[in-house]
């Protein structure tokens, strides 16, 4: 399953793929769809949002650009490094904060929040007149203000 095609990552990226590059490609599709899945919601695959598509083709391709996740590299000294700005990520397909917050959002699952009523199991309400507070047992209700008629 995936949610972008093997070509779209391929108009994407400014070289050509060679056999065991498409491999990979197909690979990097299914895991970022996959992960997209996660992060938001299962989509129909024949048509998800675009703003999905978008994303599940910008990961894809920044791991088909370094798959290795170096972060430096020098060929004089053959200095190779990897930081840890992802993590447990790095040389794998991942989507970054702002993508994952993207995906949240669409798919409704971003944590919020939010009021919720409280009330008490069986509880209900008693009509009152004016001035007057109900009470917890049967009796009647306590006098709050001076009058009935103007109890402000």
């Amino acid at each position: 399953m995936a949610y972008a095609t093997l070509d779209e990552l391929k108009d994407r990226l400014d070289w050509d793929l060679d056999n065991d590059e498409l491999r990979i490609a197909a690979g990097a599709l299914e895991d970022a769809s996959d992960l997209a899945a996660v992060y938001g919601r299962d989509w129909p695959e024949a048509n998800p949002p675009r703003l999905v598509r978008t994303l599940v083709l910008k990961a894809a391709g920044r791991y088909m650009r370094n798959p290795n996740g170096y972060t430096q590299s020098r060929a004089g000294d053959e200095t190779l490094a990897w930081g840890d700005a992802h993590g447990r990520d790095a040389g794998s397909v991942y989507f970054t904060r702002e993508e994952i917050k993207l995906l949240e959002g669409l798919a409704g699952t971003r944590p919020t929040l939010t009021s919720v009523i409280v009330s008490a199991w069986d509880s209900r309400t008693r009509p009152v007149r004016a001035g007057l507070v109900p009470v917890d047992y049967d009796g009647a209700p306590f006098p709050l203000f001076a009058n009935d008629e103007d109890p402000w």
